[in-house]
């Protein structure tokens, strides 16, 4: 009989949470035989998954699942809500690409929504919070083992009710091994300091700003962090529209999107020099 490894070592060699790996095999995407209570994979599958053969996409369809998602979630329904993100997951999407490509995805929908007329404040309201158990359900999923590479302060500054967005990207960074503080919308100036300050090794802090018309509390957040303490500072989110804008408010640098924000927070964990269109100078 060839040797098996268990679900542990499976989920280190895919580099996926243990749940992930155990899902895949209840939905028979991965071959596995339970030994007494215990899961045994066949190392030749982990393989086949790691590395997929090329398969013409003849006739295949590729689900979005986006449009189910925000049904659920604008009619408040958490564990609807859930299954289809299960599904997702079942259908390859990996966590942390459903950040992205699912959950942040469907947000924005909901919001442009709300701007078109087609969704009420209360539906987005109603969203917001069930999107919030979603991310508090497959955030653990997406964190890693081994030493943090630093803390990164995150959250929405006063005036700002808005986050879901950062919680969102506070995860994604979690799964990158950063400390993440994640201090949530409408953050008082000085917490964000005050957080920055008493971090274990503070590497960075973004501000993540969707609400129009607040520069005044934007620059507030930045000017009270600069004033304790010496750490790059980012500005992203809807409300700031480039780079040149984020230097206008005090901030070193910019990104648009959540994958942008990491990009930066990498450079700056490596030392390297900021992407050239996140500079705000």
């Amino acid at each position: 009989m060839a040797p098996t490894i268990t679900l542990n070592e499976a989920a280190e060699r895919l580099g996926l949470h243990y749940m992930t790996v155990y899902r895949y095999v209840r939905t028979g995407r991965l071959r596995a035989t339970k030994v007494g209570a215990e899961w045994r994979v066949d190392p030749a599958a982990v393989e086949a998954l790691r590395h997929p053969p090329s398969v013409p996409a003849v006739g295949r369809r590729k689900v979005d699942y986006t449009p189910r998602l925000v049904d659920r979630l604008v009619a408040g329904d958490e564990p609807g809500a859930w299954g289809v993100v299960e599904a997702a997951l079942a259908s390859g999407l990996d966590p942390n690409t459903a950040y992205e490509s699912l959950l942040a995805r469907s947000m924005q929908q909901i919001g442009e929504g709300w701007d078109a007329g087609t969704f009420s404040v209360a539906d987005e309201h109603t969203a917001s919070a069930v999107m919030m158990r979603l991310i508090g359900r497959l955030g653990p999923q997406l964190r890693q083992r081994g030493r943090t590479r630093g803390s990164v302060i995150v959250g929405a500054p006063p005036g700002d009710l808005h986050g879901v967005p950062v919680a969102l990207l506070a995860d994604q960074l979690r799964a990158r091994r950063f400390k993440v503080q994640d201090l949530g919308a409408n953050v008082p100036a000085e917490s964000f300091a005050e957080a920055a300050r008493d971090a274990e090794r503070p590497i960075a802090v973004a501000i993540g700003a969707t609400t129009g018309d607040n520069e005044r509390s934007i620059r507030a957040a930045v000017r009270a962090t600069r004033d304790m303490v010496d750490v790059p500072i980012l500005l992203g989110g809807g409300a700031i529209t480039d780079a040149a804008h984020a230097a206008r408010l005090g901030a070193d640098a910019w990104a648009a999107r959540a994958p942008e924000v990491i990009d930066v927070i990498e450079a700056i964990a490596r030392g390297r020099d900021l992407p050239p269109a996140s500079v705000a100078a």
